[in-house]
């Protein structure tokens, strides 16, 4: 299945309690991943979960940091596992150990809190946003939603399903120029028929603090497809 891109975790009922705050996954010694649940978590209100992907050289801390705010705002579970090497499987070649490290890190905390079933995400920036989008039409039948913030390119294996899309790009982005990838790529997802939201802003390759607040609202208050 990871070879294939394909993810088996899915949300459950969860009845123990957990505790809320940020903590290492310890599914590895080297390359992790942290899980961060906010302060009004309660096992007996599913949570929305949003899975983070860094962007090249990136990590799971830097990730977290981007939506922490936010996730406590909107009582949102933030999960950040690393990338087994400097950027994600695909991006090197072919799915494989990216896809069985999610895997395990998902079907960690499907056990550990409860997650709402309606309100899946996957985010990502930079190559963490291509390796998003991927996941999320490859995953539908998991994933309800995904944000990528400022892709180069999809690269799905297979679809699965129709999870609703949110993509920003800056315009005056000089490591993945806008015109060479989200503006193809929306074109594309429009063509197949996706739910989606684009947002273009005037900034270069980032991630600026409205654009993420934007993406959150769109991820809690949208409608989901059938």
């Amino acid at each position: 299945m990871a070879a294939e891109g394909r993810l088996t975790a899915r949300p459950r009922r969860v009845v123990e309690r957990a505790a809320s705050g940020l903590h290492q996954l310890k599914l590895e010694s080297r390359r992790d991943g942290l899980v961060y649940v906010p302060a009004a978590y309660s096992v007996k209100r599913p949570a929305p979960l949003v899975l983070m992907l860094h962007g090249a050289g990136g990590n799971a801390r830097q990730t977290v940091a981007l939506l922490q705010k936010l996730a406590d705002r909107a009582g949102m579970i933030l999960l950040a596992p690393d990338s087994r090497r400097q950027t994600w499987d695909v991006i090197e070649g072919s799915y494989g150990p990216d896809v069985d490290f999610i895997d395990r890190a998902l079907e960690q905390t499907f056990k550990s809190y409860a997650v709402d079933a309606e309100h899946v995400a996957v985010s990502g920036f930079s190559d963490g946003a291509s390796y998003a989008l991927s996941l999320a039409v490859m995953n539908g039948d998991l994933f309800t939603h995904a944000i990528a913030f400022s892709p180069g390119f999809m690269a799905p294996a297979s679809l699965h399903g129709s999870p609703a899309l949110f993509i920003s790009h800056g315009t005056r982005d000089r490591v993945l120029p806008v015109e060479l990838c989200s503006r193809r790529i929306v074109a594309q997802l429009s063509e197949a028929g996706y739910e989606f939201k684009y947002t273009e802003f005037d900034g270069p390759h980032t991630v600026p603090q409205e654009v993420a607040s934007e993406a959150v609202d769109w991820f809690i208050n949208a409608s989901i497809r059938v």
